[in-house]
């Protein structure tokens, strides 16, 4: 099976620039999808953008704390996508680690680091990006 076929886009804007995503399949991805385009207030938590979807999903089986940078995740306790580039608060050392494990829908597509121009309260919109 051609699992190029069953990934998905969405790009990712803010005032300052975009991103766009490779989304996995999975049933927090399927809910997200069914939810775009949408807009939301971006908040910032150390290096991590996150921001409300109004989605609520639960947490599945496979959801980790601790990602790579650019992991495009769903944090399920606050209906929120949760985008980290870099250390949070609660991190040790350089790692990338949530509030809470998070369930992962994909990878941001290039550099990580654009999100360093998000400010917090920007307006953020995520929609379908390509076909």
């Amino acid at each position: 099976m051609d699992t190029q076929g069953q990934q998905s886009q969405i790009r990712i804007s803010w005032p300052a620039g975009h991103l766009t995503a490779t989304l996995d399949v999975t049933p927090t991805t399927q809910a997200l999808r069914k939810a775009l385009p949408l807009t939301s207030i971006a908040r910032t938590w150390g290096e991590e953008v996150y921001f409300d979807t109004g989605v609520s999903v639960s947490r599945e089986t496979d959801a980790r704390q601790v990602v790579e940078p650019g992991t495009v995740t769903f944090w399920t306790e606050g209906d929120a996508l949760a985008l980290p580039y870099g250390p949070t608060p609660v991190s040790r050392g350089d790692e990338c680690r949530l509030a809470s494990p998070c369930n992962v829908l994909g990878r941001l597509d290039g550099d990580p680091r654009l999100l360093a121009t998000v400010r917090d309260g920007d307006t953020i919109r995520v929609e379908a990006a390509g076909a």
